[in-house]
This record gives structure tokens, C-alpha cells and sequence, in this order.
């Protein structure tokens, strides 16, 4: 790109300020850089075997600085004519586009960058942000800040260039989705929304503060730029790429003329006669490379002129003039069948003067006339104008006064000498007048060359007219079409072609790409009235011929049996014929004026615009050749080693791209594309060294770190190998011994590269990044096994190749693994408790290793599922050396490691190809041992526990039993969930410990109901047989303890899947019998405080002195006081008994069935009792106060304990029914004896009697 504030008229003293500047700059920044790494190797390998010197010798050290400056001097060189080659390819494009459908590069980040994120990361965490979020989210995130943004993986990924802000963005995503799918649903909320929502809240902590408009027009731009690029941005790019600097650039490009598509298109055009000429003398010298096969030399022949015979077809089919109206290439028929297109053959194409008939567009601007005074001032007039054979236009009426209009009319003519009239007219006043009069015209022979600014004509007025000095002011514009290259007056003599010397009118036309014709024209007339193609010819400079009259100037056109002379007025013009025709012959010879030294003038020329640009063409040429440019542009091409430079190129472009602001990967721009593309073909570099030398340039920045996709490396290695094998594609057949040997060389390095690669997979490609390059890579590595392009490598060995490099990263992985957690140190020198947190956190950073592996590199290792199972097992055999050593340090029964074991096992036994293997055997092996002292111990334990706490038990009631039933049930129920959270992966030994557990279980229960049931029956025998009897709390625990036994039962003495062992069922059943004397024994005390009422009752048995004695003191008493009724007090006493009894196990209990069949019992007791008691009365008749207290008992009885549930089919038995008929019969015996009845007391229900 031209610098907009340079100027290309400096004069000459600037130029040279300028070029001593930049030479002094260049050789301080020469001086100041370092030598390459390869110069520094030699250099030291040559000072290891000098030796040692107090004092170098200065003459040494000025050899060395002169060879220095020698080599950056060369290098320099190299530079610019490679920069030249370039600067042509990228002026006049004609085999390449810049390819529009590559992947869009990200931005990569740098560290800046990625502590900026590391940062906003933290201030969300830290609640220093407004992004609202809830726990899940927030987990997630603090889960990607310490996994994924703290990791050292990432910071190297960061360095190499290989990392953008999209691979940050898909890693989180990759971790939330797990996340949220183990959510639970929540209704009308999908988690497809919830994961929108969380990559939102993301975003916005990523982005920060900065502004979202600009960024996403900024990131528009740059991906515009990283698509297409204009020629501009291709040259400054590869003057960075090249360090050539702005000056040397605009010297390049000013000389080499690359804005001149002519110029270009010639320099192709000689660039491939050379090349043609170059293949035929190789074939006649017989100078072959070295190929493979002796039959691939005359093959290599025609490649080539195949080759060039292609690029001649592509500039054929260009258009004549790019950017210019839609003027495309008349289709010229040539013949296909040679090896080559023979340029020099003019019977191969015939051109008839239709071909080359040319159109022009004119812009005629009429401004004003001059010295109008014949007519009155306010008289109207106006203007025609006309190309001759055209049509004619009119401008606006004016008045005479101001005869002025700025009118422009278009024509479109053929002619490219053509004739304009102007005329000037009046509108006539007369009544009779036809036609309006003329009053002056003027006729133009414009040309292409002819001045554009406006100029007054003198017009020709007709007789008698007072307007003798009438002017008219206008500006004729005659464009020059796109294929007319050159055009003025020439003299010309030929010997089959204008065989008169006289002056002409000639235009070269180009017809096509390599069809040039010089014709002459005459005035009017479309088609020329002689051509001469140019085919063939050679132009050069001649000396003045004597002989011709006419012109100044001379030079020639010469062909085998045919000379052209042709003679200008003056040096420039004929400059400018010669550099025209140069072009248009495509001679590889190039003329040279006697003097160039001359200076220029323009006297007595009509070229205006053609005589600038010789002015420009030839200062430029002078500002070259003085800042030493002249010998790279003039440099012919087809005399360099291109496969070379393309080296250097390429080098110097992947290095650029590599340190450019994309994530590339190694994948050029398409701009960088297309200008390797272009120089490939223009040049003729060999695809097989293209891409060698770029799998060369890959595989060395991948061994210094930088991060390449492997998929480049597979399409380079794949176009090598066909092409080596004889299966390329194109149809290049030909394989040099040197190619051979390179790809040899560099599928062997490539083969250790990769599996270098996958040894450090975790590091070349963390959290999976890039993108699917581990599984190409894999890809890759079975491709560059094969022995050749069609036979496919056993599977077997690729496994086997994989294998090793596994067993590798194994060792890799855990190295890296134990540096990054410092545990050398701790495991030799630390006590053990230390040492046993040190291997536990060990554990849970190989798990870590081993999911991320699982997570981010399992798709990869797809076709070798087991090779990974096995790189796991090698990790933690490694693994098991450090845990060996931490555990043997534990002192004897120390059960701190049992959560090793759980780590280790809750992971292994999840993996089903890692469970039961050979660690998860050898970590079994170690613990089983504990498992089983571990709990003998606690067995133990909880027996003696259990011993001391039932000789100390106090009853009082705990949760849903006692002190001591509590504490065993929780140590109980401890133990086994210990163990089962052990989640022991053998089955049998798994099995054996559960079973063990639940026969331990069922002994500590079974002692424990047996010294309850002791402790029971002791207790109910110190409590009161009278009414005053209250259950006391901790018989209501005891019994409790029993109740809770019973559940634990089910729970701690029962196998996994409800399969119930005879030890379970004696357990059972001896808790049900131990419930049901328990039971038994309080009905018991509870009968035997009735007993004891009824024996009071019993006192009043007819025909006892007792009953006799109290019925007289009754009766004599009464008659004085109010005497109590007997036995009410007896009966409600015991009622009250019954009822706070009956409430306290009610409350108490925990039970209710035991409740209720404690009730059942009771009652059914009762009422047996009762029975039983009248039974033994049933010849005597029941006192009336017997009676009395009787019928409360049962009716209350009854009452109460169908209140508090009894069935009815148990309170109406037909023992209840025996005393309800007895003491109904004796209630209506009393009724009908005594007089004064029961008082209202009766057994009928509808008694009113008060509660």
C-alpha cells in the first residue's frame, strides 16, 4: 500500500537522505540482532574445541563481524527479490482467489487477557458483580475458576497462541450441561432454558464492564479482515512478513509499474516463454533432476509445458483489462493438441477487421460563445452538437446577452477518429422562416490523446456576418477503451502491410491476452484500413533511416520475413510506442533508448496524459536503480531457484501467522493463501516441496509448543504421500529422489512427533482443546504408519504404538502430577497422620486427572476403550508405590485411612472398566485386613458398652427407648452404614460382611431384650397390688425398648432383598415371645389389684358373720346420720385405677398394637376374673352393696376400654354377657325384695347415672 504522504516528486537530494537513513537504520538493527540458533550451535561447538585464550585475536572477531554483515546482507537481498516475485503475483492475480469458505479464526488470548478474565471471575465469586445467580450457578462457576481458568494447562495454552475466548466458552459450556441433566425437573422450566440462562449470566461475567456495541464491531471488522483482503493489505502484510521496509515497497512497486494491468499481464506473458524455453533447453541438454524412475525425465518435460500450457489458458480466459467496463475476451481458437500453445505461429490465429472495431465514449461540454454582437440582446439562442453519423442534440436557449450553458451531451461511436460538429443557431422572428438561422459552427478531430480540459475554438460564420471573431468555449472528453493500449500518429513502411512511408493514425488493440494487432485508421470509419498482428515480432529502437521523409524518431518490428519502421515526431511518443509494444510482443528481450540520460520535453507534443507516465515510469526507473532496486526488478525469473525462495516464503508467512492476533493453528489467512497459491503456479513450484517443507515448518514450531491443528499436518502428509506412492490427483507422475528422501525423513520425525503428542495428550490438548485434534492426531498417526498409500496397517499395531504412548503419559501424568503437589518431601520426612492427607489429597487429584481424561479425551481413545483402562491401571499402579508407603506408616489400629478407601472405591467401582481391576484387587487386598479388625473391635466395643450401660441404666425414657437401647441401636446402625458406604466392589467378601453385621446385630439385640425383660419383671414386682397402683415411667421404657428392638430388628438383622436367615427369625421371635410376657405380666398386676377389690367385696357374702354385722350397723346408723352407700367408693377407686392406667400407657407407649393387645388382655382378664367371682357366688344371692359395686365396675369397664379401642367382638364375649345376665337377674332381685332398690345404679343403658 502507497504511502498517501509520500511524494513521488522529491527531489533527488531527498531520495539520497532518505536511502542513507534507512541503510544506517539497517545496519543498527543488523548489528543489534542475535545470531540464529543454528549459528550460536556451531559457534559454540567451535569454541568447546578451541582453547581457552586470555585474548581473542581482533582479526578473528573481525572476520566473524565481516561474514555477519555478509549474511544479513544476502539475506536482505534474498528478501527484496523475493518480495519483488511476490508484489507481482499479488498485482496481477490469474490462477488463485482468496478462498472465501475457510473456518473464521478467533482472537486469540494472551495473559493479559486471561488475568483480566481470571479476575472478573473472582469478583462474581466474591459478590462484587450485579449478575444475579443462584447456588447451582454459582458451584458451576467456582467449579470452572479453580478446575479450568487457575490451571497451569490453561496458562501454557495461553502462551503457545493456540487459545481464544470461544474455547473458554466451550469448555463452560461442556460443564454446565452435566451439570444441569443431573438437575432435578422443575415444572415449566426446561433445563434447555436453564442452560440459555446460564450461558448468558457467562457472558456477561466475562465481558465485564467493556462496551457491547463497540466490541461487536470490532469483532465484525476483524473477521472481515481475516476473510478477504485488498491488494493494499496484501502488500503491507507481506512487508511485515519480509521486513521490507515502506521506501524499498514503493521503489518495487513504482519501478515494476504494478498498477499497470498491461505492464503485468506482459511480464506473465514473458515470464512463461521463458519457462517454455527453459523446459526445451533442459530437454536438449538432458539435465534432468534425479528421479526415481529413468522413463520420469521425458515425463517431467511435458509436466512442465503441460503446466505452462494451463497458466496459458487461465490468462487467456482473464478479461483484457481488469476493473474496466464489461469488455470480455473474444474466445480465440487455438489448437489443443501440442504439448504447449505456440505463440509464435500466426497461421494459428487470423484476425479480421471485425475483431478489433472499438467503442468510444465522447462527452461533449458546451460552456460559452465569445463575441456575439450581431444580434439585440434579448434574442434567444442555442447550441447543436453531433458526432458525424450520429445522432444530434440541442443544448438550452440563452439570451444573446449571456450566451452561456454548461450543457454536456454523451455519444457512443466507433470511430476511433471521429468528426464533431458544433453549431451555433438563433430562433428567427420572421412569420415565414422555416429554419432558424445559423450563426457560426465549428467541426473537432478529436482523439484519445487529446486534451480534456475545455478550449475556445474559433468558429467558421457565414458570409456577410458582423461576428467576425465569434468563439465558442468547450471541453471534448474521449475515453480510451480497456483493449486499445496505445493510439497517435505514427509514419510506418512494411513490407506486406503499408508498403507507402506516410504518416498514419494508429491504435494497438488487444484482442486477447497474448493476441496483440497494430492497426490504422482512417477518419469516419470503424474498422481499420490495414492491421498487423503482433505475434511473433520483436520491437526495438533503430538510428534515423535517411531515406524516409517524415518523422523524427525510429524504431522497428521485426519477424522472421517481414520488417515494420515505423518513425514518431518526438522521443516520448516513440518511448511510449516501444514500452506498448514491448508488452504486447512478449519478447523476453527488452529495448533500451540510446540515451536514457536525455532530458525530457514536451515541445511540440499533443500527448498529455501517455507523456506523464513516461515521465513517471522513468523517474521511478532512475529512483531504483539509484537506491539499488534495478537488480531485482529486472531480475528474469526463470533464473532463480523458486523452490527455495517458496521455502524462505512459507517460513516467513507461518511464522508471521503464528504470531499474529488469530488463534490459527497454523492454518494460513486466505490471503496468505492465495499469494502461496499464486506464486506456486506463476513460478512453477512442485505441490510435493510445498508441502513438505510446510509439514517441515509444522512439526518445528509444534516441537517448540506451539499449538498446531493436526488435520493441517494430515492434508500436507496425505498430498506427500499420494504423490511419493504415485496416486496424486492432478497427474504429476514424476517423484524425485530427493522428495522420496525428504518425506522418508519427515514421515519418521512426523511419527515421533505424534507420538510424542499423544504421551503428553493431557498437555497438547487440555480440556479437549483443540477442538477434536487428539482424535486427529490419532487419525494421523495410523496414516503415517502405513507402509505406503494402499495398504492398511494392521489394526493390532496401531494398538500397539498406542499402547506404549499411554503407558508413557501414565508416567508423564503422575510425575507432573506429584511435582504440582509437592508430596516427595511430605511422604519422606512427615509423620504419618501428615502423610495420610498428603496421599488422600494425591487421590483426589489423580481422580481429578483420570475424570478430565474421562471427560475431555475418552471420545478420542473411542476405538481403544481398553488401552485407556489400561493407561488408568499404569497411573495408579504408580499411584499405589506413594499410598503403600504412606499406609505402612499408620500405627495399628488406626482407622484414618478408611476414607482413602472410600475415595478410591467410590471412583473405581463406578468405572466398569477399572473396577475389580489390579489396583482396585491390590487397594482390597490392603483394606480387608482392617475391615475385618476394624470390626472385631467394634464388636467388642459395643458388647461391653452394652454391659456397663444396662447395669447403670437408670429407665428414664430416651428418644424411643433408653439410654443404653439407644446407644446401641445407633452404634448398630453406625457400623453397618459404615460398611455398606464402603460399598466393598468383591461380592462374596461384601456379602460376608454384611451377614456378619447382622448376626452381630442380632446378639447385641438378643442380649439386650433378655437383660430388659429381667430388669422388667424386677420392676413390676416392687410396685403396689392396690388401686393406689401407677405403671411407673420406666417400665412404660422398658417396654419401649422392647417396642424399638422389635423395629430394629427388621432393619439391622435383615439381609439386603428381604430374605430373612433362621438366626433373624429366633431373634424375632424371641422379641415377640419377651413383648408377650411382658404384656402378660402387667395384665397380671393389673388382674390382681381386681382381685383385691373383689375380695373386699367378698366380705358382704351371704351368710357370713362379717356380712351381718355390717348390714345391722348400717341399718342402726342410718337412722341417725347420713350413712355413705357402701362400696361406691371401693368401686370408683378402682375405676380410677383403671382410667390413669389406662392414660399412662397410652401416653407412654409407643406402640399401639402392643397397646391395644395389652387392653384386649386386660379387659378379657377382667371380665374372666369377675365372672369367675360370681361364678363362685351362683347359689348365693349378691348384697345388695355387692351388687352396687359391681354393676359400676363392669359398666365402667366396659365403657373405658371401648373408648380406648377394644373391639367389640372382644367386649362382648360371652363371659361379658354371662355377668351382664347375673347381675341383671339379681339387680330385679333386689328391686322386688327391697323396696328401696339400687338407688338408680342398674345395668340397663339408658341409665343416667353421673360418670
Amino acid at each position: 500500500m502507497l504511502d498517501p504522504s509520500s511524494s513521488e516528486e522529491e527531489s533527488e537530494e531527498v531520495l539520497e537522505e532518505e536511502r542513507r537513513e534507512v541503510l544506517v537504520v539497517a545496519n543498527s538493527s543488523q548489528r543489534s540482532h542475535p545470531a540464529a540458533p543454528r549459528e550460536l550451535g556451531r559457534q559454540g561447538d567451535g569454541g568447546a574445541a578451541r582453547p581457552a585464550s586470555p585474548s581473542p585475536s581482533v582479526r578473528s572477531e573481525g572476520r566473524e563481524e565481516q561474514e555477519r554483515l555478509q549474511r544479513e546482507e544476502s539475506d536482505k537481498r534474498l528478501r527484496l527479490q523475493l518480495y519483488t516475485f511476490i508484489a507481482r503475483c499479488i498485482a496481477y492475480p490469474f490462477n488463485a482467489k482468496q478462498p472465501t469458505d475457510m473456518a473464521r479464526r478467533q482472537q486469540k488470548l494472551n495473559k493479559q487477557q486471561l488475568q483480566v478474565v481470571k479476575e472478573r471471575f473472582q469478583a462474581f465469586l466474591n459478590g462484587e458483580t450485579q449478575i444475579v445467580a443462584d447456588e447451582a450457578f454459582c458451584n458451576a462457576v467456582r467449579s470452572y475458576y479453580e478446575v479450568f481458568l487457575k490451571s497451569d494447562r490453561v496458562a501454557r495454552m495461553v502462551h503457545s497462541g493456540g487459545c481464544s475466548a470461544s474455547d473458554f466458552r466451550d469448555v463452560f459450556k461442556k460443564n454446565i450441561e452435566k451439570r444441569v441433566r443431573s438437575l432435578p425437573e422443575i415444572d415449566g422450566l426446561s433445563k434447555e432454558t436453564v442452560l440459555s440462562s446460564w450461558i448468558a449470566k457467562y457472558d456477561a461475567i466475562y465481558r465485564g464492564e467493556e462496551d457491547l456495541y463497540k466490541q461487536s464491531n470490532r469483532m465484525a471488522l476483524s473477521a472481515v479482515s481475516e476473510l478477504i483482503l485488498s491488494k493494499e493489505q496484501l502488500y503491507e502484510m507481506f512487508q511485515q512478513i519480509l521486513s521490507i521496509k515502506k521506501l524499498e515497497h514503493q521503489l518495487i512497486y513504482n519501478a515494476c509499474q504494478l498498477d499497470n494491468a498491461d505492464e503485468q499481464a506482459a511480464q506473465i506473458r514473458r515470464e512463461l516463454d521463458g519457462r517454455l524455453q527453459q523446459a526445451d533447453q533442459m530437454a536438449k541438454e538432458r539435465k534432468y533432476p534425479k528421479f526415481v524412475a529413468k522413463e520420469m525425465e521425458q515425463m517431467y518435460i511435458e509436466e512442465l509445458r503441460s503446466s505452462v500450457n494451463l497458466l496459458m489458458a487461465n490468462l487467456e480466459s482473464l478479461p483484457v483489462s481488469k476493473g474496466g467496463p464489461e469488455y470480455k475476451l473474444q474466445k480465440l481458437k487455438r489448437s489443443q493438441n501440442c504439448a504447449f500453445l505456440d505463440i509464435g505461429d500466426e497461421n494459428d490465429v487470423q484476425l479480421s477487421k471485425s475483431d478489433v472495431v472499438l467503442s468510444f465514449t465522447l462527452e461533449i461540454v458546451i460552456m460559452e460563445v465569445q463575441g456575439l454582437k450581431s444580434l439585440a440582446p434579448n434574442r434567444i439562442v442555442y447550441c447543436t452538437m453531433e458526432v458525424e453519423g450520429g445522432e444530434k442534440l440541442q443544448t438550452d436557449q440563452a439570451e444573446a446577452s449571456r450566451p452561456q450553458w454548461g450543457t454536456q451531451g454523451d455519444f457512443t461511436t466507433t470511430h476511433p477518429r471521429p468528426v464533431i460538429k458544433v453549431k451555433l443557431f438563433t430562433e428567427s422572428t420572421g412569420v415565414l422562416a422555416l429554419e432558424d438561422k445559423e450563426l457560426g459552427r465549428v467541426v473537432l478531430y478529436p482523439t484519445s490523446n487529446s486534451s480534456k480540459s475545455p478550449e475556445l475554438h474559433k468558429m467558421v460564420v457565414p458570409k456577410n456576418s458582423q461576428d467576425s471573431d465569434l468563439r465558442i468555449k468547450l471541453a471534448v472528453r474521449m475515453d480510451k477503451p480497456p483493449h486499445m493500449k496505445h493510439c497517435g500518429y505514427l509514419y510506418a513502411l512494411g513490407q506486406k502491410v503499408w508498403k507507402r512511408w506516410k504518416k498514419r493514425y494508429f491504435v494497438l488493440v488487444q484482442v486477447s491476452q497474448y493476441t496483440f494487432a497494430m492497426c490504422s485508421y482512417r477518419e469516419k470509419k470503424s474498422e481499420p484500413q490495414e492491421l498487423m498482428q503482433l505475434e511473433g515480432y520483436t520491437v526495438d529502437y533503430t538510428a534515423p533511416h535517411s531515406g524516409l521523409q517524415g518523422g523524427q524518431m525510429f524504431f522497428n518490428a521485426v519477424k522472421e520475413g517481414d520488417t515494420v519502421i515505423f518513425a514518431s515526431d518526438d522521443e516520448q511518443d516513440r518511448i511510449l510506442w516501444v514500452q506498448a509494444m514491448y508488452r504486447a510482443t512478449g519478447q523476453s528481450y527488452k529495448p533500451i533508448p540510446a540515451s536514457q540520460a536525455q532530458k525530457m520535453n514536451s515541445k511540440g507534443s499533443n500527448i498529455h496524459i501517455d507523456l506523464t507516465q513516461s515521465k513517471f515510469v522513468w523517474f521511478a526507473a532512475d529512483r531504483a536503480q539509484k537506491h539499488g532496486m534495478d537488480e531485482f526488478i529486472s531480475a528474469n525469473p526463470c533464473k532463480f531457484d523458486h523452490a527455495t525462495l517458496f521455502r524462505v516464503l512459507q517460513r516467513q508467512t507461518l511464522d508471521h501467522r503464528l504470531n499474529d492476533s488469530y488463534s490459527c493453528l497454523g492454518w494460513f489467512s486466505p490471503g496468505q493463501v492465495f499469494v502461496l497459491d499464486e506464486y506456486c503456479a506463476r513460478y512453477g513450484v512442485r505441490g510435493c516441496h510445498r508441502h513438505l517443507c510446510y509439514l517441515n515448518e509444522l512439526m518445528e514450531h509444534s516441537e517448540n509448543g506451539a499449538v498446531i491443528d493436526p488435520t493441517l499436518l494430515h492434508y500436507s502428509f496425505a498430498f506427500c504421500a499420494s504423490h511419493v506412492h504415485g496416486n496424486r490427483p492432478d497427474g504429476i507422475g514424476t517423484v524425485t529422489i530427493e522428495e522420496k528422501e525428504r518425506f522418508e525423513d519427515i514421515k519418521e520425525r512426523l511419527a515421533s512427533l505424534l507420538e510424542n503428542q499423544i504421551s503428553h495428550f493431557r498437555y497438547c490438548f487440555p480440556f479437549g482443546r483443540p477442538e477434536g485434534a487428539l482424535k486427529a492426531t490419532l487419525s494421523l498417526l495410523e496414516r503415517v504408519l502405513m507402509k505406503d498409500i494402499a495398504t492398511p496397517i494392521p489394526a493390532e499395531d496401531v494398538k500397539k504404538v498406542v499402547r506404549k504412548c499411554l503407558e508413557k503419559a501414565a508416567l508423564i501424568n503422575y510425575t507432573r502430577l506429584t511435582d504440582y503437589a509437592k508430596i516427595e518431601d511430605t511422604l519422606n520426612q512427615a509423620p504419618p497422620s501428615v502423610k495420610l492427607e498428603e496421599v488422600i489429597h494425591l487421590a483426589e487429584l489423580c481422580i481429578e486427572v483420570l475424570q478430565q481424561n474421562e471427560e475431555h479425551h475418552s471420545e478420542a481413545f473411542a476405538w481403544w476403550p481398553d488401552l485407556l483402562a489400561e493407561h488408568a491401571e499404569k497411573f495408579w499402579s504408580l499411584f499405589t508405590v506413594d499410598m503403600d508407603s504412606a499406609l505402612e506408616a499408620q500405627p495399628p489400629d488406626s482407622w484414618d485411612s478408611f476414607p482413602l478407601f472410600q475415595l478410591l472405591n467410590n471412583f473405581l467401582r463406578n468405572d466398569s472398566l477399572l473396577c475389580n481391576g489390579k489396583f482396585h484387587k491390590h487397594l482390597q487386598e490392603i483394606f480387608v485386613p482392617l475391615v475385618i479388625r476394624y470390626i472385631d473391635l467394634m464388636e467388642s466395643s459395643i458388647a461391653q458398652s452394652l454391659h456397663r450401660g444396662l447395669e447403670q441404666e437408670s429407665w428414664q425414657p430416651v428418644n424411643n427407648g433408653s439410654a443404653t437401647s439407644e446407644d446401641l441401636f445407633w452404634k448398630l446402625d453406625a457400623l453397618q452404614m459404615f460398611v455398606f458406604d464402603l460399598h466393598w466392589p468383591e461380592p462374596e467378601f461384601a456379602h460376608h460382611l454384611e451377614q456378619r453385621l447382622k448376626l452381630m446385630a442380632g446378639d447385641m439385640i438378643e442380649a439386650c431384650v433378655k437383660r430388659t425383660r429381667i430388669a422388667f419383671e424386677l420392676k413390676l414386682q416392687k410396685t403396689s397390688k392396690s388401686t393406689d397402683l401407677r405403671i411407673p415411667s420406666s417400665v412404660c421404657t422398658m417396654f419401649n425398648v422392647l417396642v424399638d428392638a422389635k423395629k430394629q430388628t427388621a432393619k439391622l438383622c435383615i439381609l439386603d432383598g428381604g430374605q430373612e436367615q433362621q438366626y433373624h427369625s429366633k431373634i424375632d421371635d424371641l422379641i415377640e415371645e419377651t413383648v408377650k410376657e411382658v404384656i402378660s405380666l402387667l395384665v397380671s398386676k393389673f388382674i390382681a389389684v381386681l382381685e383385691s377389690v373383689l375380695s373386699k367385696l367378698s366380705r358382704y357374702d351371704e351368710g357370713t358373720f362379717f356380712s351381718s354385722i355390717l348390714s345391722f350397723t348400717v341399718k342402726a346408723a342410718a337412722k341417725y346420720v347420713d350413712v355413705p352407700k357402701p362400696g361406691m367408693d371401693l368401686a370408683d377407686t378402682y375405676i380410677m385405677f383403671v382410667r390413669q392406667n389406662q392414660d399412662i400407657l397410652r401416653d407412654k407407649i409407643n406402640e399401639e398394637m402392643y397397646i391395644e393387645r395389652l387392653f384386649d388382655q386386660w379387659y378379657s382378664s377382667s371380665m374372666k376374673v369377675i365372672c369367675m367371682w360370681l361364678a363362685d357366688r351362683l347359689d348365693l344371692q349378691l348384697h345388695i352393696y355387692q351388687l352396687k359395686t359391681l354393676i359400676r365396675i363392669v359398666k365402667k369397664t366396659y365403657r373405658d376400654f371401648r373408648l380406648q379401642g377394644v373391639l367389640e367382638g372382644t367386649l362382648n364375649s360371652k363371659t361379658y354377657d354371662t355377668i351382664h345376665s347375673r347381675l341383671t337377674v339379681e339387680e330385679a332381685t333386689v328391686s322386688v325384695s327391697d323396696g328401696s332398690g339400687l338407688q338408680g345404679i342398674t345395668m340397663k343403658d339408658s341409665d343416667e347415672e353421673e360418670g
